[in-house]
């Protein structure tokens, strides 16, 4: 009767709870699906790329229109005679064209290096100093103050030009302009803000 006692003490010993062991199992399986589903979410920026690709084909887009700007606008200036309002408005459509362009670069570049992959080009003696600095409150206010600059140039055109635009043209362009001066102001009074709490 003890041996029979002690056989059963040991067969309960050894013989697993099948509740621990399902635990087990199920907990690994929820790890495996977690791991799966984050690495799937990482993957997921790479569906930026096409619009950053579409963003380089619209710089080529400005280019070509810089480029027929240059040449029906800026060639027959040379040519006649005009007045020097006319000679600066169209100096100022190119610009306008180029901080645009520069606008794209800075969004495409900050852009796929904040949110995509970094740029391999430690050894490239080529890359921007802003590349490595810039960070995301950085773009915002980059972003803004190209606004600013181009809704200003545009302002300025209008204002050459004031005898052909009427008023009511004239005033809604002023009220743009001071909502992206002030928007700009308010990013960078919040990004102040938030610095000075974190340190």
């Amino acid at each position: 009767m003890k041996t029979t006692d002690s056989n059963k003490a040991s067969t309960s010993e050894v013989v697993p709870t099948n509740g621990t062991s399902d635990n087990k199992i199920t907990v690994s399986k929820l790890k495996k699906l977690e791991i799966i589903l984050e690495r799937g979410i990482f993957a997921a920026r790479w569906l930026l790329i096409p619009f950053y690709l579409c963003c380089l084909l619209l710089i080529a887009i400005l280019v070509l229109k810089f480029a027929q700007n240059f040449w029906f606008k800026i060639i027959p200036l040379v040519l006649v005679e005009v007045e020097q309002s006319e000679v600066i408005l169209s100096i100022l459509e190119l610009i306008d064209l180029l901080l645009v362009a520069n606008l794209l670069i800075i969004i495409v570049f900050s852009g796929y290096e904040s949110f995509v992959s970094k740029f391999d080009l430690e050894e490239n003696v080529d890359k921007p100093e802003w590349m490595s600095n810039i960070s995301f409150s950085n773009l915002k206010l980059k972003l803004m103050g190209s606004l600013v600059t181009i809704s200003a140039i545009d302002l300025l055109g209008s204002f050459i030009k004031v005898s052909e635009i009427s008023q009511k043209v004239l005033i809604w362009q002023v009220i743009i302009h001071f909502t992206f001066v002030i928007s700009g102001l308010l990013f960078a009074w919040m990004d102040n803000i938030s610095e000075k709490i974190e340190s």
